[in-house]
Parts: structure tokens; sequence; C-alpha cells
């Protein structure tokens, strides 16, 4: 059983900030935020890691781009170079000091297409209708408020958008997240998965979504089981 019902609102959500409390609580453990760096990026380059990324996700020039969770910009200068000068790419994060550091570069190499924005743990603040493709790379598993994110995160992307989530599959208290429970987290929102490939060069799993249902009312969420995710994937 993937769905499972969970204690919302009262005494039981004290610890929640007060405009998550509408939204289920997440049945998982959260990973600490890790360092922005995953690894060096010529360790990246050396595997192809944003190419490969960027070619399943079908980044073309000219499109508008998020990369939530940039941290230091390792995706976000080469999906800057993708798009070219008549796309563009919201780089943004809740480490004030990686987008500060993230600013500099953008500015030292004249990425004149690239906007950097902080954001809330619980909601990226991006604009509504306003990208091609949203990216949450190696980020989501740190993500507390799974579903007060997601259904924050939605209005932002444009018709035929896509949302592309790279991870690990492990525990989310080791720095990754099960697929199916990704899947099952998505689902709620009123995502479905459009795209899953293991690879190597991404030391993990590429996942693509698409929007195909009305956004439910966050009371109307049904939180998702880790441990009914867990024994799916496993069968």
């Amino acid at each position: 059983m993937l769905f499972a019902g969970c204690q919302s609102g009262g005494r039981a959500d004290e610890d929640r900030a007060e405009r998550v409390r509408a939204f289920p609580r997440a049945d998982r453990p959260v990973s600490g935020v890790s360092a922005s760096q995953f690894s060096s990026e010529n360790e990246r380059d050396r595997f192809n890691e944003a190419k490969v990324v960027m070619d399943l996700a079908g980044i073309q020039p000219g499109m508008s781009i998020a990369d939530v969770g940039a941290g230091d910009g390792y995706y976000t200068v080469r999906l800057a170079q993708r798009v070219g000068r008549t796309g563009r790419v919201v780089a943004q994060d809740i480490d004030q000091r990686a987008l500060n550091r993230l600013g500099a570069r953008v500015e030292r190499e004249r990425f004149d297409n690239v906007w950097i924005k902080p954001g809330k743990p619980d909601d990226p603040e991006l604009l509504p209708d306003s990208f091609d493709r949203i990216f949450l790379v190696h980020m989501y598993h740190e993500v507390a408020e799974p579903y007060a994110f997601l259904w924050n995160l939605r209005p932002a992307l444009r018709r035929d958008g896509r949302v592309i989530v790279v991870d690990s599959d492990r525990s989310t208290d080791s720095h990754g997240i099960p697929p199916n429970l990704l899947f099952c987290e998505f689902a709620s929102v009123g995502f479905r998965l459009t795209a899953f490939e293991r690879k190597p060069e991404l030391q993990g799993y590429y996942a693509q979504f698409e929007a195909v249902t009305a956004r439910p009312a966050p009371s109307a969420i049904k939180p998702c089981h880790q441990a009914g995710a867990a024994q799916t994937a496993a069968s």
C-alpha cells in the first residue's frame, strides 16, 4: 500500500511552519543539507553528467529553465550555455552564501542569461507559467515538506513543461530517495512520471514528470507511506 493517513493540524504540527500545516506531514526522514559541491565539477564532467541529463531532458536553445537548489551552479552555467542568449536560467537556492558565490561566478563568466533568486525550503517562489523545465538535482531528499514544496512549485511550469529529478536510490536520511517513494510524492500533487533512467554518469537515476491533473487542495493530498513504497520497490 502506497498511501497512509497522517495527523495534520493541532499540537502535532507545532514543530512545522504555520504556512505548511494544511499539507500532510511527510512520512520519511530528511537528509541534512549537504555541501553545495556534490563532487568536483571536473569529476562530474569526466562522466558527462550534465550533458547526459540535458540530453534526456531535451534542453534546447531558447528554453526557460529553473535550477532549484542550484548551489554553486554546476548545472546553472551548463544550462545557460545550452539555452543560449535567447534562453534563460533562474538559479534558486535557500543558501544565501551559495547564491553569493554563484552570483560572483555569473558576473565573472558573463552569463547574461542567468538570474539568481532566493527561495524558501517549502516554496521555491518561482513565477507562474514561466518554465519549460525545472531541475531538482541531488536535492529533493533534503526537502522536509515535499507536498508543500511540489504544490508551490507546480504553477511555475509552462504548458508541456517538465520537472527533472536526479537523485540516488537510497534512503532519504542517506542523501537519496527510493524511486517509488519519489513517484508517489509527485503523484500525490498531480504529477505523472514520463521518463525514468538509471545512469552511472548520474550517481543515481533520472526521473521526469509532467502535471496531468488539477492541483489538489492541500487538505486533499494523500501522503505516501515510506514502508509501503519500499515494499513495492522491492517486489
